[in-house]
């Protein structure tokens, strides 16, 4: 007997239309914060991984893809890749480039830099990107960090359907940043709520 389907199961769609949204209009970047910030409020009020278990159309599309599109190897993953060493180096470097992101933005607001409309895939590979924004419809700060946010999230994107293809659907959900903080966050609670 199948699960009937509820609206969260549906969430696969949210990337998609992110991707396309900022395609279109960089600005579109900025509805990433939810995703970033929604599984850390979740986590810290509930104390659970709600959001990664129900909410991450993320982690639903690499699941419904290879069923679709059978684009998936099926073969499990290193166990290197969902190590505790390497899901916090993972972590380090993805908020170390969330930092430059932020230090980049600031640079623009203060004046010292000027905005780049480039898009850059693995955090290497710069991509024009200046249909998608056009000079002056807002502070160029704002503009500044819509780039980067993209960038990120486009490049980890494509990290997430790199490993589902070479492996198995939801490898990137086991090294996924914000599922590593969600799960420092709970881990953190539970230790916080335990009897002395």
């Amino acid at each position: 007997m199948t699960r009937k389907k509820r609206w969260y199961d549906y969430l696969w769609i949210w990337p998609i239309l992110y991707f396309a949204l900022g395609f279109f209009n960089i600005l579109f970047a900025w509805l990433g914060m939810i995703d970033f910030l929604l599984p850390l409020f979740i986590a810290i009020i509930g104390g659970n991984k709600f959001f990664c278990n129900r909410l991450c159309g993320r982690g639903q599309l690499f699941a419904v893809l290879p069923r679709a599109l059978k684009c998936s190897r099926q073969k499990p993953a290193p166990a290197w890749l969902s190590s505790r060493r390497f899901r916090y180096a993972f972590l380090l470097f993805f908020l170390t480039m969330f930092g430059n992101i932020v230090h980049q933005t600031c640079l623009v607001y203060g004046g010292a830099k000027s905005l780049s409309e480039v898009v850059k895939l693995f955090w290497t590979f710069r991509v024009p990107w200046d249909w998608a924004y056009t000079a002056g419809a807002t502070s160029d700060w704002i503009a500044e960090f819509s780039f980067g946010f993209y960038s990120l999230m486009l490049t980890s994107t494509l990290i997430g359907l790199i490993v589902m293809a070479l492996y198995r659907p939801r490898t990137w959900c086991s090294f996924c940043p914000m599922g590593c903080m969600t799960q420092l966050i709970c881990e953190i609670k539970s230790r916080g709520e335990q009897p002395d």
